[in-house]
C-alpha cells in the first residue's frame, strides 16, 4: 500500500495574498482530535466567556473597568463598522492601538467578522509601518486617530482601503451577526521585533491562537495558584508590555481562553507598575525581565502591597541571572521564564528562590511543586540561566537537530526546532524566510543552539542570530552580557557590536552602574571577566559605553539597534 503525501492546507485573501499552512493537514487534525485544540474561531469562544460572566471585568485600563458584556458591546459595534465598509472573511485589517481596551476590541471585532488581525505596537515608524501593510496587502487600518503617517497611506498602498478608527457607540453591533471561519483559517498576525531589517509577519490559525497558545497561556497564569484550577478567583493579569507585541499577545488569548481580567498601562514606568499592583490587586505580573527587575529594584517596592501576587511571568528577552535573582529575593514570588519566539517556540521553567522547577506537561491548575515536577540541582551556577524546561505536548514539541534536520541524541548539541500546537502557519509575504526557517514538515528552524538533557530537559547555548564576528572569531553577546551583569557595579547591560575597519567587528558593553558606585573602566571590567569570572581574553568587550538607562523599544525590550548606534556615536 503506498503511503499519501502529506497536504498542506492553502488560504489566500481577497488582495491575492498566498498563506500555505507548513504544517501538514493530517497533524493539525491529530491536534483537534487530541484535544489539543478547539476546532472553533477565536470570537465564538471569547462569546462563550461573555455568556458565562458577562459581568466579570474584562479589562481595566486607564479609562476604569469593562466587563466581558460591554467589552464585547463595543467590538461588536467596531466588527459592525467593518462589515458596513465591506471587509470581512478573506481581509487583512492593520491595527495600531496603544495598550487599552480598544485594542482588545478591535482584535476582537476583527476575528468577528472573520478577517485576520495584524497588530503592531505603538511607536515603529512609518517605513515599519508601509512594509506591514503593504507586504501584508491589508484593506483596513484601525487607529486611534490618523496623523501625517496614515493619513498618505490609502494613496500609496493600493490594497488599504479604510482607515478607522475606535469609538465607543455600543448599540451600534446590536445587530451585528459574527462570521463563522474555519478554524484552520489565520486569526492573527504576530510581528516580530527581531533583527531582520524588516519586521517579519508570521500567521496563527483560530486553533493555533487558542490551542497551544491558550494552552501555555494557561499553565503561566496557573503558577501559584492555591485553588486547584484557580476558578474561585480568576487570574488578573497586569501585562506591562503592549498588546500588539508577540509576548503581549498573551493578554487576549488570557481573556478568550482563560476568562482572565487583563489590567494595563498606557506606558511601563517601574513605579506606576508598582502603584498598580497595590491598586489593581494583580495575580500575575507578566512583563519583559528589564521591567521586573526595575520594578524590583525600585525604592517604592518596599511600601508596596504585593499580597494579591501569585507569580511573575517573563519573556520576550534572556532572563539573567542578575534580574532573575533581583526578582526573586524581593517579590519572593514564582518566577515564570518563558522560553519563546514569534515563530512558535515555546518552552517554560519556574523559577524558585531554591532553584528551577522544569515541567513536562503539566496540567494548569494546582500548587507550585505539587505536582512531581524535577527540581533542578544548579541553583547557582553561572549555566543555570540556560535551562529552558521540558516542552509541553499541548503546547510545542522542541528537538535538536544537526545541519541536515536530523534529530541529535539527548546530550548532544544542535540547533534546536520546534513543532506542536501552536506552531503557526507561514510567514507573511516571505517566503524565502518559510524556506529558510521551516523545514519541508513544519518544524521550526531555531538558529538557537540547544542540547536536550537525558531527562528532557532543553537548554539554550547560544543564539545563533545574534553573534559578533571578530577577526574571523564569533562572540556570543549573550554570553558575554551575562557576565557583565555579574560585576556588583553593574545594575543592566547589553553588549553589541561596533564595526572596525581591521577586525570587522569590535564587541561595546553599554552598561548602567548601580548608584554610588565608581565609574568603570573597560580595563577594569576586563580584569573582572578574566579573573571572577574567567572569560576568555578574545571575547571581553573592547569598548565600555555607561548610560543613565538602556534604551527600550516599542516592545519594553532592551532595544539593541538603539545601543547599537550609541555604541557607534560613543
Amino acid at each position: 500500500m503506498n503511503r499519501l503525501r502529506p497536504t498542506n492546507r492553502t488560504w489566500v485573501s481577497n488582495e491575492g495574498l498566498v498563506l500555505r499552512d507548513a504544517v501538514p493537514a493530517e497533524l493539525r487534525a491529530r491536534w483537534v482530535a487530541d484535544g489539543h485544540c478547539p476546532g472553533r474561531g477565536l470570537y465564538d469562544v471569547f462569546r462563550e466567556r461573555v455568556a458565562a460572566h458577562p459581568d466579570r471585568p474584562a479589562v481595566v485600563d486607564a479609562e476604569g473597568v469593562l466587563g466581558y458584556a460591554r467589552l464585547d458591546a463595543r467590538a461588536r459595534a467596531l466588527a459592525a463598522a467593518l462589515v458596513r465598509a465591506g471587509i470581512g472573511p478573506g481581509d487583512l485589517v492593520g491595527i495600531q492601538l496603544p495598550n487599552g481596551w480598544r485594542a482588545l476590541a478591535a482584535d476582537l471585532a476583527v476575528a468577528a467578522v472573520g478577517a485576520v488581525a495584524l497588530p503592531w505596537p505603538v511607536g515603529r515608524g512609518g517605513q515599519d509601518t508601509r512594509a506591514l501593510l503593504g507586504r501584508s496587502r491589508a484593506r483596513a487600518l484601525v487607529v486611534a486617530a490618523a496623523d501625517s503617517v496614515t493619513l498618505p497611506l490609502r494613496r500609496e498602498l493600493p490594497a488599504l482601503r479604510l482607515i478607522l478608527t475606535v469609538d465607543q457607540k455600543e448599540g451600534d453591533g446590536r445587530d451585528f451577526s459574527p462570521a463563522a471561519p474555519d478554524p484552520e483559517d489565520p486569526a492573527r498576525i504576530l510581528v516580530s521585533s527581531g533583527s531582520e531589517a524588516e519586521p517579519k509577519m508570521v500567521a496563527y490559525s483560530h486553533n493555533a491562537v487558542l490551542g497551544g497558545r491558550g494552552s501555555y497561556v494557561a499553565a503561566v497564569l496557573s503558577t501559584g495558584s492555591t485553588g486547584g484550577t484557580g476558578a474561585a478567583e480568576p487570574p488578573r493579569a497586569l501585562v506591562l508590555v503592549p498588546l500588539a507585541s508577540s509576548f503581549g499577545s498573551l493578554g487576549l488569548v488570557a481573556l478568550v481562553s482563560c476568562g482572565a481580567t487583563v489590567q494595563l498601562l498606557s506606558r511601563f514606568d517601574a513605579g506606576a507598575a508598582l502603584d498598580a499592583v497595590t491598586a489593581l490587586r494583580p495575580t500575575h505580573l507578566v512583563g519583559v525581565p528589564t521591567m521586573l527587575k526595575r520594578m524590583a529594584d525600585h525604592p517604592a517596592l518596599a511600601d508596596t502591597d504585593i499580597s494579591s501576587v501569585r507569580a511573575l511571568v517573563s519573556s520576550g528577552a534572556m532572563l539573567n541571572p542578575a534580574a532573575r535573582s533581583a526578582v526573586l529575593d524581593r517579590f519572593d514570588r514564582p518566577l515564570v521564564n518563558v522560553y519563546g519566539s514569534t515563530d512558535g517556540v515555546n518552552c517554560r521553567t519556574v523559577w524558585t528562590r531554591s532553584g528551577a522547577e522544569t515541567r513536562s506537561g503539566a496540567e494548569p491548575g494546582g500548587d507550585d511543586g505539587d505536582d512531581g515536577a524535577e527540581r533542578a540541582d544548579r541553583t547557582g551556577g553561572p549555566d543555570d540561566v540556560r535551562i529552558v524546561g521540558r516542552p509541553d505536548p499541548r503546547v510545542t514539541d522542541l528537538r535538536v537537530c544537526d545541519a541536515d534536520d536530523r534529530p541529535r541524541p539527548p546530550g548532544e548539541r544542535g540547533e534546536i526546532q520546534a513543532r506542536g500546537p501552536m506552531s503557526p502557519l507561514c510567514y507573511v509575504g516571505a517566503p524565502e524566510l518559510d524556506l529558510r526557517y521551516r523545514t519541508e514538515d513544519g518544524w521550526v528552524r531555531t538558529g538557537d543552539s540547544g542540547v536536550v538533557d537525558a531527562d528532557g530537559t532543553l537548554r539554550v547555548l547560544d543564539r545563533l542570530k545574534q553573534v559578533v564576528i571578530r577577526g574571523g572569531r564569533t562572540i556570543s553577546p549573550a554570553e558575554v552580557e551575562r557576565h557583565v551583569e555579574a560585576h556588583p557595579a553593574i545594575a543592566e547591560a547589553v553588549c553589541v557590536p561596533v564595526p572596525d575597519p581591521d577586525l570587522g567587528e569590535r564587541l561595546c558593553a553599554c552598561v548602567v552602574q548601580e548608584p554610588g558606585t565608581e565609574p568603570l573602566t573597560v580595563a577594569q571590567l576586563g580584569a573582572f571577566l578574566t579573573g571572577a569570572r574567567s572569560l576568555e581574553r578574545h571575547k571581553l568587550p573592547e569598548l565600555l559605553l555607561r548610560l543613565d538607562a538602556l534604551p527600550l523599544g516599542p516592545t519594553g525590550k532592551v532595544c539593541r539597534h538603539t545601543a547599537t548606534a550609541l555604541a557607534g556615536r560613543g
